[in-house]
């Protein structure tokens, strides 16, 4: 018979809690996953694979254009799910890696910070995003993608709004990942900054999202920096 404290550690839910300078403790929950996970996981794993993919990854911004429409291309597969994780990413990471596609181009952690995930965390997942992906299909193009710039002037996502350090020790620890593991890195920040350092209200409608005219810098940046060929 087990003893019982094995038996607690084994039922125990991936709750972490990270403190802070003022002695508060800030709970957050590595099994967060959005309503619609399920339904969309489902459909990916659906859809048929070919090593010539190219792999958008990530969430809401991720999802909320056509990528073949707006690259003019036909083999890119939109994999973004809105609200979603870096540990959520990791869950249904194996999917992606099963078509052996040519390139990934990831975006996520905008949404870990909204929901209080640590920094190194998310830089973390990060790299074992990356570690499984040179495992499981070593071929494939690894193309991480700095996080946005938000804008709080805005009222609809207050959670994500004045998160400014957060994104710029992620991103500066992406910068750094990018190195150590020899895999491309796009900065699409600094694009989208106002002089302000926040997201330019010509690029969006709500602070966060993007509208068509920040997809198409997005597409635009992607196409010069020759990330598509």
């Amino acid at each position: 018979m087990k003893p019982m404290r094995t038996k607690i550690f084994n039922v125990v839910p991936f709750l972490i809690f990270s403190f802070f300078a003022n002695a508060q403790a800030t709970r957050w929950d590595s099994t967060y996953r959005p309503a619609s996970y399920s339904l969309k996981v489902a459909q990916f794993k659906s859809f048929p694979n070919s090593c010539n993919d190219y792999i958008f990854l990530g969430n809401s911004i991720t999802a909320g254009v056509d990528w073949n429409e707006l690259l003019e291309r036909t083999n890119v597969r939109n994999r973004g799910i809105s609200s979603d994780i870096t540990f959520g990413v990791l869950e249904r990471l194996d999917e992606v890696i099963e078509g052996q596609p040519a390139k990934v181009f990831i975006l996520i952690g905008i949404n870990d910070i909204s929901r209080n995930i640590p920094d190194s965390f998310i830089v973390s997942n990060y790299k074992k995003i990356i570690d499984r992906i040179k495992a499981g299909s070593p071929k494939t193009s690894i193309y991480m993608q700095t996080l946005l710039p938000v804008n709080n002037e805005f009222t609809q996502f207050k959670n994500h709004y004045n998160k400014d350090a957060h994104i710029t020790y992620v991103n500066t620890a992406l910068k750094q990942l990018a190195r150590d593991c020899k895999v491309n890195l796009i900065d699409l920040n600094p694009n989208f900054q106002d002089a302000n350092g926040k997201l330019d209200k010509k690029y969006t409608e709500d602070g966060l999202h993007l509208n068509i005219e920040g997809y198409k810098l997005w597409a635009s940046i992607l196409k010069k920096g020759n990330y598509l060929n």
